[in-house]
């Protein structure tokens, strides 16, 4: 996915971008960037993160930078700000999102005498796509509206000019944005974790496809918000961290919310509730009370030295890191019944290394309680699942196994407690070898989002979604 965190003060703002972005960090893995402007000069720096961290690749970096306004991005993706130069003005530009259609979108722009300068492994850079699209308007807000109009996917996206920054929300808000303020600054991010420590208050949100400008004294909206939302539910289940906001939701009580509805609906028999840290603390707390059992660390993440599971670039190499990172309780678990929540099961193959490993601490019986319904469509929107191919997710090759072709009665596999939705749980039980397993319904999870169902984007458990 990725996070983004844009400031604007009367003075200089470097630090608080410094640390405002590092603050977005859970949010990608792969590249890094922030921009600032003064006096009508851009400076910009951009690092690759992927074995090291936001903070000890910039911290070098801060000397060079002036300036009252700034930008910065954690991403999952390409290699931001890129600062362009056109006939509307000269503008930096961080983004968020997934162009589906950039190969059509390049072969157009390309054809009307475009060019493109930043590739990677001959693919171009998706921020330069976006940018290419707003210097197609007669200013910044009908260029942000071709862009709404143009791509396929999402993106949301921040603009520093020479004096301001202008944010955009994705057409139905998938990814959030939201603005902070404290005397004399305006600060703006989709991560609200980043505002407590740097002293901001959160003061607005905007809604989907609302594009504001943002100066150290007030925002000024330069487009009304449209009614139609889909914000994203894995930003409470699995992306958020447990501090933050979207929509005024908590993520920590969601996921809260969520496990203690699972737990009191549960009539399994165990000795104690734990989690899959992290993402699974905030649902086995809630397990556990409303299941009324102890909740225990099983499973503790040794953090000093390794990063998320899915930082190296081969799946092999992700699998041994999300192995080695958590380090089971043998003492707790021998001869015990535990029950783990965790936030979702993609691929299946980290899960299943974990639950034979309890096996072999002791532990008597290994029960999973999953936050979410099963993954049945990959994600066409934030890259959530990262899957290059549908049969990359456990689903669709119980799918396979069970009709012969992957794609078959999709609707009703994701129908809980259909038929084949509980043939299909049993199979990735036996699969994973677990004694038991149980996912929590769309119901549930929208429930404890506290949104309406209409407002919430779940294409990935029920294939629904606005193109």
């Amino acid at each position: 996915m990725g996070g983004f965190f844009g400031v604007a003060k009367h003075d200089e703002c470097i630090n608080e971008l410094f640390y405002g972005v590092d603050y977005n960090s859970h949010m990608g893995t792969k590249r890094a960037g922030i921009a600032t402007c003064y006096g009508g000069v851009f400076t910009r720096s951009i690092h690759n993160i992927e074995n090291s961290y936001f903070r000890s690749k910039f911290e070098g970096d801060l000397k060079d930078f002036r300036g009252n306004v700034g930008i910065g991005v954690i991403s999952d993706t390409d290699a931001q700000p890129i600062i362009v130069n056109c006939h509307l003005g000269k503008f930096a530009i961080v983004t968020v999102g997934r162009i589906n259609n950039i190969n059509e979108l390049e072969k157009e722009l390309l054809a009307k005498g475009h060019h493109f300068c930043e590739h990677s492994y001959d693919i171009i850079n998706p921020t330069e796509m976006i940018a290419a699209l707003i210097s197609e308007g007669t200013d910044y807000v009908t260029g942000i509206k071709n862009v709404y109009a143009r791509v396929k996917g999402s993106c949301s996206m921040l603009l520093l000019t020479e004096d301001s920054i202008i944010a955009a929300r994705d057409k139905y808000g998938r990814t959030p944005i939201i603005v902070g303020q404290k005397d004399g600054a305006h600060a703006i991010t989709s991560e609200t974790c980043a505002f407590p420590n740097l002293g901001y208050d959160v003061c607005y949100n905007l809604g989907p496809a609302e594009i504001v400008e943002v100066k150290a004294d007030g925002i000024t909206k330069l487009k009304e918000a449209e009614k139609t939302m889909q914000i994203c539910a894995f930003l409470w289940t699995y992306y958020g961290y447990p501090v933050c906001e979207y929509e005024g939701k908590n993520v920590d009580l969601m996921r809260y919310e969520s496990g203690l509805e699972m737990g009191r609906n549960d009539d399994t028999e165990v000795d104690f509730v734990s989690a899959v840290p992290d993402s699974g603390i905030g649902m086995a707390l809630g397990y556990s009370q409303g299941k009324g059992v102890p909740y225990q660390r099983g499973i503790v993440k040794y953090t000093p030295t390794w990063p998320r599971s899915f930082t190296p670039n081969t799946q092999e190499r992700r699998e041994l890191v999300a192995k080695m990172k958590l380090i089971p309780n043998k003492t707790l678990l021998k001869d015990k019944k535990v029950i783990f929540c965790d936030d979702s099961i993609v691929r299946g193959t980290q899960l299943r290394d974990n639950v034979k490993d309890l096996f072999d601490c002791g532990a008597k019986e290994v029960h999973i309680r999953i936050s979410c319904p099963p993954l049945i469509y990959p994600c066409k929107f934030l890259n959530f699942t990262a899957s290059k191919s549908d049969m990359e997710l456990i689903t669709r090759r119980v799918i396979q196994r069970l009709e012969g072709r992957h794609d078959k009665d999709l609707q009703e596999y994701a129908t809980t407690d259909s038929p084949k939705y509980k043939a299909m749980v049993e199979s990735i039980r036996e699969e994973l070898g677990l004694t038991s397993l149980k996912f929590n319904s769309i119901e549930t999870i929208v429930k404890s989002i506290g949104l309406p169902k209409c407002c919430v984007c779940t294409h990935c458990f029920d294939g629904s979604s606005f193109d």
